[in-house]
C-alpha cells in the first residue's frame, strides 16, 4: 500500500534558522498521526510543506503528488483546519457554510446541515454570538462535511475548555474517521489525543526523533520505579531518562525487556506526555 505522505531529506531554512533538517518520514493511509514537538521544532513548517504553502528542498509526495507543482489538484483531496479562532466573528453560520462550499469541491452541504440540525445553532447566528461549544459544533460540521482523503489539524481545539476539546475529538473519531481517511494532528495537549492516535511522531530541531505506531510505543518504552538500593542496577541498563518521584527514582527505558525491569521495581507504560518530556529534555535549556 502506497504511503499517503512520503518525505525524504526535507530541508527548509528561514534566514539563520534551519526549520527542517534533512527530515524523512512516511505516513500510511487510514492512520491518525500525532505530530508532536516543542515550539520552533518544525511542526508548522512540515505542515506547510505538506500543504504546498512553502518552497523547500528534498523529496515530498502527498497522495502521490508533489505539493510544489500539483497543489491545486492535491487540495481537492486535502482539508486543513487550524484552531477554531480562525472563524471570523462577524460571519454568520450560513455564510461560513457558503464559503467552505465555494472553496472545497468535496464539501457536502446537505451533510453539514444534517449535522447542524442536531444542535442549537441557527443559520442566521453570527460567530460572535455563539458560545465556544457552539463554535466547536460549527467547526465539526464544516470539517465532517468535507470528504477529504487527508485531514490536517493544527491545534484545532486551541483556547477551548476540556469539555469541548474532548467533544471535538470524540466526534471526529465517531462521525468522520474511516479507513479511507488519514488524519494528522498537532497539539500541545498530548494527553487528550493519546487514546485516538494510531501513530506517533516527535519532531525536534527540524528532525523526526521518534516515529512509531502506538502499539510499538507500548512495547518499546517502559518505566520502572525503584528504591535507592536498586538505582545503580537500573542505571547500568542505560535508561533514556531518570527523574525523582516521592523519594524514589523513575527510569525510562527503550527496548529493555519488561521482565528484566520488573526485577528492579514496579513497571508501567509511560504516557505520551512523559515520553515527550524525556525525549525533549534540554530543548528549553
Amino acid at each position: 500500500m502506497s504511503a499517503v505522505i512520503a518525505a525524504h531529506g526535507l530541508r527548509k531554512r528561514y534566514k539563520q534558522t534551519l526549520a527542517l533538517d534533512n527530515t524523512s518520514f512516511e505516513i500510511q493511509p487510514g492512520r491518525i498521526v500525532g505530530l508532536i514537538g516543542p515550539n520552533g521544532a518544525g511542526k508548522t513548517t512540515a505542515l506547510k510543506a505538506i500543504l504546498g504553502l512553502i518552497p523547500f528542498e528534498g523529496q515530498l509526495s502527498v497522495l502521490g503528488k508533489d505539493p510544489r507543482t500539483e497543489r491545486d489538484e492535491l487540495m481537492r483531496d486535502v482539508c486543513f483546519i487550524a484552531d477554531v479562532a480562525v472563524l471570523p466573528r462577524w460571519i454568520r453560520v450560513h455564510q461560513a457554510i457558503d464559503f467552505v462550499e465555494g472553496v472545497h469541491p468535496r464539501f457536502d452541504r446537505a451533510r453539514c446541515e444534517r449535522f447542524l440540525a442536531h444542535t442549537n445553532l441557527k443559520l442566521s447566528s453570527r460567530v460572535k454570538e455563539l458560545s465556544k461549544g457552539m463554535i466547536v459544533q460549527l467547526h465539526l460540521a464544516l470539517v465532517m462535511a468535507i470528504d477529504a482523503r487527508l485531514l490536517v489539524l493544527d491545534e484545532p481545539t486551541l483556547g477551548l475548555d476540556i469539555i469541548y476539546r474532548k467533544q471535538f475529538y470524540q466526534n471526529l473519531l465517531e462521525d468522520y474517521f474511516d479507513e479511507d481517511k488519514t488524519i494528522i494532528i498537532t497539539t500541545h495537549q498530548v494527553e487528550e489525543i493519546e487514546h485516538i492516535l494510531t501513530d506517533l511522531m516527535f519532531i525536534k530541531d527540524g528532525r523526526v526523533v521518534l516515529s512509531a505506531t502506538m502499539d510499538d510505543v507500548g512495547d518499546r518504552f517502559i518505566e520502572v520505579m525503584v528504591g535507592s538500593d536498586r538505582a545503580e542496577a537500573a542505571r547500568a541498563l542505560k535508561p533514556i531518562d531518570e527523574r525523582q518521584v516521592f523519594g524514589k527514582s523513575v527510569f525510562l527505558f527503550d527496548g529493555v525487556p519488561r521482565a528484566e525491569l520488573a526485577a528492579l521495581g514496579e513497571t508501567r507504560s509511560p504516557g505520551i506526555a512523559d515520553l515527550f518530556v524525556a525525549t525533549m529534555k534540554g530543548t528549553y535549556a
